[in-house]
Parts: structure tokens; sequence; C-alpha cells
């Protein structure tokens, strides 16, 4: 398992990708949204090969 200075480095190396196109304080609006979307990926996992059938039908 990742420790937490693992972790905090991988988000601060995130944080330098950004620190070009967006300034600290907008950083919110690009993290939260991958956050929520990385998130929706992990739960959906489980399911995803059966919707994909699904949706070929």
């Amino acid at each position: 398992m990742t420790n937490h200075h693992d972790l905090a480095n991988f988000i601060w190396g995130i944080a330098d990708l950004l620190r070009g196109p967006y300034r600290p304080p907008q950083y919110e609006r690009v993290m939260l949204p991958l956050t929520v979307l990385r998130r929706f990926d992990c739960v959906l996992a489980k399911t995803k090969a059966d919707v994909l059938v699904a949706h070929a039908r």
C-alpha cells in the first residue's frame, strides 16, 4: 500500500503539471472534477464489461 509520503509526492507532482496553465487557486477547478471521474471509474469497474455488452446490442 502507498504510504502517506508517496501519496503527497504524487499529488505535488500533479500540482507541478498544472502549474503552467492554472494558478494554485484554480487547481480545484481541475482536481475535483477529475477526482470525481476517477472515483466513478473505480466504482463502476466491476460492471464495465456488462455495460459494454448491453450497449453493443
